[in-house]
C-alpha cells in the first residue's frame, strides 16, 4: 500500500483501463449470464489475460482486477461449487493482472520503463447490485435480501488484500446507505487499505438512488482512506456539472470514468445509441482534468483505442 497516495500526491494524472466486460463482448464472447466478464475467469482467463495488457500497452497505469462480478455468493450459487473454490477464482483475478503487469514491465526497453510509472494493481469492489445482475447499478434500488452488504464486502475485500494488490477500486455504488457501509468496513477492519471511491450518478445532482452527491462530500473529506472520488458508468454529459459543484467543497482530487455515451437497458441487458449523448469522451476529458481529475479512463463501451488517445491526451 501506499504507491497511488504517493502518485496522487506528486501530482501524477494516472490512466485507468478502460471496460473488460464489453471489451470480452466485442472480442465476440457472450457475457450475457449473472456472472459477466467473470465467468470467463474459469472458461477461458487468457482472455481477461491478454485485455489487461492490452490496456498496458494502450497506456493505462491502473489495472483493475476481474473481481467486479466475482463475488463468493455469486460463484458459489451460480456454478455450484464450495466457498474455498470461489475464494480461489476471485484470488486469481489478482494472480493474472499481475501476470500482465509483470510480463508487460519485462517487455519494455530501460527508455521506455523511464517514461512509465510501474503499473498499479486496484483491487475491483463492485456493488451488491453486481451480485443481483438486474440493472440496479443504475439505481440503486436494492429489494430486501438476507445477505448483509457488510459481509458481501468483507470476504472479497480480504482476498483481494491478501493477494497483493495495490489499493481497492470500490466503484459503480449507486446506493448511499451501501457506500456508507463499505466505508465504516475499511475503518474498523482494513484501516491501513487506500481505495479510491466511484458511485453512479442519476444526473449531475444526485447519485441513482437520489441522494444528493453533496451530502457524499463531508463523508468523503472525512475519510483518511478514500484518497480520491468520482463517478463512473454514467453518462459523459453528467461529468463536469458535478465535479464544478463538487471542488469547491473537497480538497481531494477526482476520479472519473464514465460510459461512452451510449444507454444501457438493465431489463433486457443491451446498449442503446441515444442521439442525446455524444461519443466525445477525450474533448470532454480536458475540462475534467482542469477541474481536478487526477484518476481518468473509461468505463462500458470504451476500448484500448480510448485509453491510448487519453493516454496522448495526457502526455500532451
Amino acid at each position: 500500500m501506499g504507491r497511488l497516495r504517493n502518485y496522487l500526491e506528486n501530482g501524477h494524472i494516472l490512466l485507468l483501463d478502460g471496460a473488460l466486460g464489453t471489451e470480452i463482448e466485442h472480442r465476440g464472447y457472450d457475457v450475457s449470464t449473472k456472472l459477466w466478464s467473470a465467468s470467463y475467469l474459469i472458461k477461458e482467463p487468457k482472455i481477461i489475460y491478454d485485455i489487461h495488457l492490452d490496456y498496458l500497452k494502450a497506456g493505462a497505469d491502473i489495472l483493475t482486477t476481474s473481481s467486479y462480478q466475482a463475488s463468493i455468493e455469486g460463484l458459489t450459487e451460480e456454478l455450484n461449487i464450495s466457498e474455498n473454490e470461489a475464494k480461489q477464482i476471485i484470488a486469481s483475478t489478482v494472480t493474472i493482472a499481475k501476470k500482465a503487469r509483470d510480463d508487460f514491465w519485462k517487455e519494455l526497453d530501460e527508455d521506455d520503463r523511464k517514461d512509465r510509472l510501474f503499473p498499479l494493481i486496484g483491487g475491483d469492489i463492485g456493488p451488491f447490485a453486481a451480485y443481483l445482475a438486474d440493472g440496479s447499478e443504475y439505481t440503486g434500488l436494492y429489494p430486501n435480501s438476507k445477505i448483509d452488504i457488510k459481509d458481501f464486502h468483507r470476504n472479497r475485500i480480504a482476498i483481494l488484500l491478501e493477494n497483493g494488490v495495490d489499493f481497492l477500486i470500490i466503484e459503480t455504488i449507486p446506493n448511499y446507505k451501501e457506500l456508507l457501509t463499505i466505508i465504516e468496513l475499511l475503518k474498523e477492519e482494513f484501516s491501513d487499505v487506500d481505495a479510491y471511491l466511484s458511485v453512479t450518478l442519476k444526473n449531475e445532482h444526485v447519485l441513482a438512488d437520489g441522494t444528493p452527491y453533496s451530502d457524499l462530500v463531508k463523508i468523503i473529506n472525512q475519510s483518511q482512506q478514500i484518497l480520491a472520488f468520482g463517478a463512473n458508468c454514467c453518462s459523459p454529459n453528467f461529468i463536469s456539472p458535478t465535479l464544478k459543484k463538487l471542488k469547491p467543497l473537497t480538497h481531494k482530487p477526482f476520479v472519473v470514468y464514465p460510459n461512452s455515451g451510449e444507454i444501457y437497458d438493465g431489463k433486457d441487458k443491451i446498449w442503446l445509441h441515444s442521439e442525446n449523448e455524444e461519443n466525445n469522451l477525450l474533448e470532454k476529458s480536458k475540462e475534467w482534468l482542469a477541474l481536478g481529475t487526477q484518476i481518468i479512463g473509461g468505463c462500458c463501451r470504451t476500448r484500448p483505442s480510448d485509453i491510448k488517445n487519453l493516454k496522448q491526451l495526457i502526455s500532451n
